[in-house]
């Protein structure tokens, strides 16, 4: 029993911080070193923000990164905190001060860099910073915590860097320069309360910690204005972590319908409405509750797509719209009647047969050489577009009441949205390109903030 006492005993001392704790005027000198923005921190900052944007702008991760690293945005905020716990009002003014000055300084130079870039599409580093929730206050919480018992110990280590890229500070308030570059008040407000969430938490941390290493009062303040400090305090912490609660039950919810809704998606790849149709692609809105599935093959009637909205139930997808598309382009109820009244004769059958043996014949290079003609496009389309990521062609059948055309069916997949320029240019480059103008093209953007287009082109 005795053994097993002084086991615990050495378990708890080894969570002690009292043996290796700093002195007390080494950690107020350091926290007020670091809270000044004049001179080289000025610098640094300015510098610091220009590689931030730089690397949410070309969708460098390495590059924001490191920006967080050259950062020295943690000083001010430790020092609210530190100031607050130490009752120290020139710290805690100075430490405002400079916490305002340098927030509108880097709000400043990344508008400006975002006002002058060509670049202006919003890439996956940028859209993470704009949806902060209740996983970002712990993460700006503990942040917080490692940072000031590094500051406050003779073992600092290499702590302070990874707090800084842990908690981004920078990229927050780089994507609100966005925002305001480009008037798009969704990305400034969810990306600058993201940065108020961590400098909230942080000088949370900074406080408790502070108070729970008894470190000496500069001031001693009366009862009163004691009591009212910490109801400001609770009240900005409330303030700020409630909004963030929503916004993390509804990223839960997302997740949780995500999974459901793949769930189903692989259960309809397993089987296919009819016998000779398959899944070519599929979308999932979570937000909207919406699952896209692009079958290709035969045409789905009406009966089957009743058959597959049922199979939701399963799923507890009750809610959810399923929207099937066929091939690439939703086909309409009075284009598949009469297709269906037409392919009911075998004279209708033969007359298609023959129509497409003779068109085969007179284009081989786009028919029976299709897997190599496609291949040779994709390079030369890769050539002159770089986000291109794949292409797929096939020809068809365009089946109108007095009239069947041939159409080629076009799917690109992009890792960026094209203008409207490109997309005129590529159309008309693939009309010369496989002799036919009559041409459907459906991009995909891989992009989260894009959704698919479909450009049809159409000339009898």
């Amino acid at each position: 029993m005795q053994r097993i006492f002084s086991f615990i005993t050495k378990m708890v001392d080894s969570f002690r911080l009292n043996q290796e704790k700093e002195d007390f005027h080494v950690i107020a000198e350091n926290i007020d070193n670091g809270v000044v923005f004049k001179g080289t921190n000025l610098w640094i900052l300015v510098f610091a923000i220009l590689i931030c944007s730089l690397g949410l702008n070309v969708n460098s991760t390495a590059v924001v990164i490191g920006a967080m690293l050259v950062s020295p945005l943690m000083g001010p905020i430790i020092g609210l905190g530190f100031g607050i716990a130490t009752s120290d009002i020139g710290l805690l003014k100075k430490a405002l001060f400079n916490y305002l000055f340098a927030g509108i300084v880097a709000l400043v130079a990344s508008t400006l860099y975002f006002a002058l870039t060509p670049i202006h599409i919003a890439q996956t580093e940028m859209l993470s910073r704009t949806s902060p929730n209740i996983y970002d206050v712990l993460i700006a919480f503990f942040g917080g915590l490692a940072g000031i018992v590094a500051i406050a110990s003779k073992m600092k280590g290499n702590v302070i860097p990874g707090v800084a890229i842990a908690t981004a500070l920078m990229p927050p308030l780089c994507t609100a320069g966005y925002g305001l570059a480009t008037l798009q008040w969704s990305f400034f407000f969810g990306a600058f309360y993201l940065f108020f969430i961590n400098t909230v938490f942080i000088s949370l941390a900074t406080l408790l910690t502070a108070r729970l290493l008894k470190f000496p009062q500069k001031e001693q303040l009366d009862e009163k204005l004691s009591k009212r400090t910490n109801r400001i305090i609770l009240f900005i912490t409330v303030l700020t972590i409630v909004p963030s609660i929503y916004f993390g039950y509804a990223m839960v919810q997302q997740d949780r319908y995500m999974q459901k809704a793949m769930r189903f998606v692989k259960s309809e790849i397993a089987k296919h409405p009819t016998k000779n149709s398959f899944l070519l692609d599929n979308e999932i809105d979570a937000s909207e509750e919406i699952i896209t599935l692009i079958y290709g093959g035969e045409n789905i009637s009406k009966e089957e797509i009743n058959s597959l909205e049922k199979n939701l139930i399963d799923f507890n997808l009750e809610e959810t719209k399923l929207d099937i598309q066929i091939g690439f382009g939703k086909k309409e109820e009075d284009e598949i009647n009469p297709l269906a009244a037409e392919l009911l004769t075998k004279e209708q059958k033969i007359q298609d047969i023959e129509e497409k043996l003779d068109k085969a014949t007179q284009k081989l290079d786009s028919v029976q050489n299709i897997n190599i003609v496609s291949g040779k496009i994709f390079k030369e389309l890769k050539a002159q577009y770089e986000t291109v990521i794949s292409l797929s062609m096939q020809p068809s059948i365009e089946f109108k009441d007095s009239s069947n055309l041939e159409v080629w069916l076009v799917y690109i997949k992009l890792n960026q949205v094209l203008n409207e320029e490109d997309e005129t240019r590529i159309l008309a480059w693939l009309q010369e390109r496989v002799g036919n103008k009559n041409i459907y093209i459906h991009y995909k953007v891989t992009t989260p903030s894009s959704s698919d287009r479909i450009t049809p082109v159409f000339v009898p």
